[in-house]
């Protein structure tokens, strides 16, 4: 039912009238120096792709590279952070594949469901629809910070925790209100998703620059030159299709890009839901929800104001 075509966060595979599979994969290197907190911050950012359609995640497989020479309790600690977030989520491990990596990763294929017709694609934007996102950005600066041992404990802190939160109550919110589209935000940063959905729908957007919401600290780290590289290349890719109607600095710019590791939900929701889709997002804690812009007719182009 979804595949390849729109770029979409995972596969959805219909079993029956009232059953369809939702498939994805998605592993990294360590982005914290903690690995309990690795394994925590593996299984959420595993997990949202099956949040993004409205489904409900069931089972995972571990995908671990390790290397061998490292002490296995480094590994049995990245594990239990992971089992203990699945849990939360009430997701079952069931298995998994190790091998002798000379860089760590983490990561899960996870199995999910949903009924036949229910579930949400990037690909059904509308026209006119307002643009929400659930969480702030920020996390690839301030992590790349962290590695470079140049952010306090508090911003550190703030971006860890929203990594480990999963998007188990905003994407039951949506689903709730009914929503037109919605992606993750992950490794692409904010307006190359934002991108894959406008392209997979045939719109354009506007997006108002000062909502965008960010971390505690991502702003000033970005003014400083601390940017991962991955965040880099995002601005290169999207350049030719995002109109910048201000004056921006190039780190603001850099922002909108950043690598995010476990982000938020970008949802497309029509007018006459927002308020509905607001209410039910903060109900069920997800107080950092911001509407950022809106859907407006074009050819695939993000209007940056």
């Amino acid at each position: 039912m979804v595949g390849f075509d729109t770029a979409d966060d995972a596969a959805v595979y219909r079993m029956s009238d009232d059953l369809a599979l939702i498939q994805t994969v998605d592993f990294f290197p360590p982005v914290v120096d903690d690995p309990y907190v690795f394994g925590q911050i593996g299984v959420a950012n595993a997990l949202s792709d099956v949040y993004a359609m409205g489904g409900h995640p069931l089972l995972a497989l571990n995908i671990v590279c390790f290397p061998i020479e490292l002490p296995k309790d480094i590994l049995r600690t990245i594990l239990q952070g992971a089992a203990d977030k699945a849990e939360e989520a009430g997701v079952l491990i069931v298995g998994g594949q190790t091998i002798d990596d000379q860089e760590p990763k983490y990561g899960m294929a996870v199995t999910g469901i949903i009924k036949p017709g229910e579930e949400v694609t990037n690909a059904s934007a509308q026209e006119g629809d307002i643009v929400v996102i659930t969480k702030p950005i920020g996390t690839g600066v301030i992590t790349t910070a962290g590695k470079q041992q140049c952010v306090n404990d508090e911003i550190l802190g703030a971006a860890i925790e929203n990594m480990v939160t999963l998007n188990e109550s905003a994407s039951a919110a949506m689903m709730e209100v009914g929503v037109n589209a919605c992606t993750d935000v992950t490794g692409f940063g904010l307006f190359g998703h934002l991108l894959e959905m406008l392209k997979a729908s045939g719109v354009s957007a506007q997006i108002n620059w000062s909502e965008v919401p960010y971390l505690d600290g991502a702003k000033n780290l970005a003014k400083s030159g601390v940017v991962p590289g991955g965040t880099k290349r995002n601005l290169s890719s999207i350049e030719q299709s995002v109109e910048w109607t201000r004056v921006m600095d190039e780190p603001d710019r850099l922002l909108l890009c950043d690598a995010q590791t476990s982000g938020g939900l970008l949802i497309s929701v029509s007018p006459d839901k927002l308020d509905a889709l607001l209410a039910a997002l903060s109900s069920r804690g997800v107080e950092t929800a911001k509407v950022i812009g809106r859907i407006v007719a074009g050819d695939s182009v993000i209007h940056c104001q």
